[in-house]
């Protein structure tokens, strides 16, 4: 079949006949509006959007128009047009409902078949470099509901002449403190509403009197927790990270409170003395694992001010200290003992570099990621989850003294993440997996992301809750936290780059109030010492009618927490059958849209769908095809499954979105351009080997990694501008090293990079060059990323949207 080249669709359909007079000739036109829906034709057209699927009978032509298929080419949608209708919501980058109709009965929710619910990004960079307000009481004390706790909002009330305070929530009346009391105009409005941002914006930040506190603020502590065997010398990672902690002493949030400490192991466990009166730092080495113990009470976390010769003196020597080690040993269990009980007084942040799989002591791992007996067999989802529990039980009691894990997973061989990150999943962590690291290739991603973390403002012990309006109630929450009661998540540190998804339950048959309230509030102690209280406000309607749920609906969102729950699901299912739930999902719910307006239109060979939720197939199609969820055993290894897998349950709504939908670009065509020019030029293009020609240059861009794609025909002289070497010289292209070269297409290459990697900084993308036809790096770089190509046992998307269009009308 030939198909032509691609293009986004403009779907701007004409208004259907109105009255007795229409005919069902003009079945395009007519197919494509829903029915009248207050009444507008302008409505009308907006309604619904509908694909034509009916191939011509004994044609072999799918009947697909494959340029009309929706793509989501300009990536998230955030839906800032719901500030136009609630101007007082906090923004939608830190909070993100489903849908924004809250559905008033238990029978609509029933209907939805997709997740109710909100991804939450308490701490997401603020929208226009616009600071949050911060605000304090002063002698009044933070001005709550007595009753639900709620704190006051722009959505609350004044009544009484301005006496008293109605919760939003909850509709108590609560007295206003004499300190905090102003007068109402005419319209039961205070005075002083503009001046007072917690009565005008949705996000501010409270600074929280001392009851707040169960103890006096911490200070910013990190700990690094490093394995120093053989595998960790060789390939370069002591080196690495010894540089960049060095390169970042001076950036470390906190100062001149924070503290900083040591613990380096192999076989035995290596402290390191940081007292402020030595010249060099003391290693003090514990053979015995059975019964760790400290061999030193204090000053092995140490305030960094007073220590920072000692600390720097141990940086530089580091790297030599073990030159000579061929130990190949871990005993990572008892490292992390120790770690605890240096760090238990204070809590802060651990940082794990591991290079092996832990081998001595308690919290051995075994081998076990070569199974292949066990995929598609009810015991297959037992290698996604921790077979120890020693790693579950340790991240329970780091969590109780507010110590963060991160986890940098370096081994060539497995390394057994599920296990591992079980430490960062409870206590707010990140994991960050380097398979096979070697310093040449890695060590500038290890470098930007070792420094982002170690940098990145850090709210510390941590609390977080969302409360709701009367009728509704969050059940359960997806991310990394522990849950401490039903609705408190503990967050021993939280930053920027985190974000929590969380499903909604109606807790009444049928709703009574019009508008539902939520409030986000994350009780945290800032780097600086202060305690603070951050608080998002949103308000949503309530509605009887399925259609507006749809209309309101977010697909960034919903795919958010569809990824999440997947993920979740894959820890006590078979990877198949979490497809398989996916699907249904989005059968179910494209066929209750379809049944709304199938009554009143003779709706055949079209799929209907919502115009809000026309990027939902392909998404819930490209979460299939994700690292974390494709295939079987051969198709993806054990260790880069799971870190997919917890990636993807921290990610904010636009980068999870990037990562299962990459980005691709043709870049041959765009580097002999003005430099200015360039940024405006890069347009995403579908990921389908249909727009990869031979004689091209692309990148691939998923938010963790480039692939830079090499056409058969690209000119050779192109190729070795860029690259710097001749490809005829070269024949492993896994080994090389891009940087920039003397030449116009080279600088323009490498700006090209910088500006997409600036755009996030959360993560540096790591550089992989691969070749048309060189399989079988073509096949798992590139190909497998290709979500709307066929793949081994996998659909197309135009396979995939004519299977979802047959069970919806089954």
């Amino acid at each position: 079949m030939s198909r032509p080249a691609f293009q986004q669709p403009v779907q701007t359909m004409p208004p259907p006949p109105m009255g007795p007079t229409a005919s069902f000739g003009n079945q395009a036109a007519y197919l494509s509006a829903g029915p009248p829906v207050g009444g507008t034709l302008q409505s009308l057209v907006e309604d619904f959007q509908s694909l034509a699927l009916s191939s011509a009978p004994g044609s072999l032509d799918p009947g697909v128009d494959v340029k009309a298929l929706p793509r989501p080419l300009d990536g998230d949608e955030e839906p800032v047009k719901l500030l136009e209708a609630y101007p007082l919501n906090c923004h939608p980058r830190y909070f993100r409902l489903t849908t924004h109709a809250i559905p008033a009965s238990q029978s609509l929710v029933s209907r939805w078949h997709l997740p109710l619910g909100a991804v939450v990004h308490p701490l997401a960079e603020s929208p226009n470099g616009e600071e949050v307000p911060v605000i304090n009481f002063g002698s009044a004390g933070v001005i709550r509901c007595r009753r639900c706790r709620t704190y006051i909002n722009p959505y609350a009330t004044f009544a009484d002449a301005g006496r008293k305070w109605r919760c939003n929530l909850c509709t108590l009346l609560n007295d206003v403190p004499g300190e905090y009391f102003c007068a109402l105009d005419a319209s039961g409005r205070r005075y002083d509403t503009d001046q007072r941002p917690e009565l005008s914006k949705g996000t501010v930040e409270f600074v929280a009197p001392t009851e707040y506190m169960v103890r006096p603020p911490m200070p910013p502590s990190y700990f690094f927790l490093i394995d120093v065997s053989v595998s960790a010398v060789r390939s370069g990672l002591l080196e690495v990270v010894a540089k960049t902690i060095k390169s970042c002493l001076d950036e470390l949030p906190g100062f001149p409170r924070t503290q900083i400490g040591f613990l380096t192991f192999d076989s035995t466990l290596h402290f390191h003395n940081f007292k402020s009166s030595l010249s060099q730092p003391q290693m003090m080495v514990v053979a015995d694992l059975d019964d760790v113990f400290l061999p030193l009470p204090d000053d092995l976390l140490v305030n960094l001010v007073d220590s920072r010769h000692v600390v720097e003196s141990f940086l530089d020597s580091l790297p030599n200290m073990f030159h000579d080690n061929v130990n190949v040993e871990s005993a990572l269990g008892p490292a992390l003992k120790a770690a605890f009980m240096v760090m238990s007084q204070i809590g802060g942040k651990l940082l794990v570099f591991q290079s092996t799989l832990p081998s001595l002591g308690i919290g051995r791992l075994r081998l076990r990621g070569d199974d292949v007996r066990a995929y598609g067999t009810d015991k297959e989802h037992t290698l996604r989850v921790p077979e120890d529990p020693f790693y579950k039980q340790m991240a329970a009691e780091f969590t109780k003294n507010q110590i963060a894990v991160d986890i940098f997973s370096f081994s060539e061989k497995y390394s057994d993440i599920a296990s591992l990150g079980s430490l960062a999943k409870y206590t707010g962590g990140q994991v960050y997996h380097y398979p096979s690291f070697q310093a040449a290739t890695h060590g500038d991603k290890l470098k930007h992301e070792l420094s982002r973390d170690l940098t990145r403002e850090t709210a510390w012990e941590s609390v977080m809750r969302i409360r709701c309006g009367k009728g509704v109630r969050f059940t359960t929450y997806h991310g990394h936290f522990m849950l401490r009661s039903t609705d408190l998540l503990a967050l021993p540190a939280v930053d920027s780059d985190k974000a929590f998804g969380m499903q909604l339950s109606l807790e009444e048959t049928l709703m009574t109030t019009q508008t539902v309230y939520f409030q986000v509030a994350l009780l945290y102690t800032s780097s600086s010492g202060e305690r603070r209280i951050r608080v998002h406000t949103a308000a949503a309607p309530v509605v009887t009618d399925l259609s507006e749920m749809y209309r309101q609906a977010d697909t960034g969102a919903i795919v958010s927490l569809l990824g999440r729950i997947a993920v979740e699901n894959s820890l006590s299912d078979k990877l198949d059958s979490v497809r398989q739930q996916l699907q249904l999902k989005l059968v179910r719910s494209l066929k209750e849209y379809r049944n709304l307006y199938v009554v009143q239109h003779r709706i055949g060979g079209r799929l209907i769908f919502p115009e809000s939720l026309r990027f939902l197939p392909l998404y819930i199609l490209a979460i299939c095809k994700s690292l974390a969820l494709r295939g079987g055993y051969a198709d993806v290894s054990l260790d880069e499954r799971c870190a997919a897998g917890f990636s993807m349950m921290i990610l904010p709504v636009k980068r999870l979105l990037n990562f299962v939908y990459p980005s691709l670009y043709r870049l041959d065509e765009v580097l002999t351009m003005e430099p200015n020019k360039i940024d405006t030029s890069l347009k995403r293009l579908p990921l389908t080997m249909q727009c990869l020609h031979t004689g091209g240059l692309y990148l691939l861009d998923d938010g963790f990694n480039f692939i830079v794609w090499l056409g058969r025909m690209l000119p050779p002289e192109l190729v070795s501008n860029i690259l710097g070497i001749s490809l005829a010289n070269f024949p492993d292209l896994s080994k090389i090293q891009l940087r920039e070269c003397d030449n116009e297409f080279s600088r323009n290459f490498m700006k090209i990079l910088k500006n997409l990697r600036e755009k996030d900084p959360s993560c540096q993308q790591l550089c992989r060059v691969v070749r048309q036809g060189e399989q079988p790096r073509e096949g798992f770089l590139m190909l497998s990323n290709l979500v709307e190509d066929q793949m081994a046992a996998t659909s197309s998307y135009v396979d995939w949207i004519q299977q979802i269009h047959r069970q919806t009308q089954g």
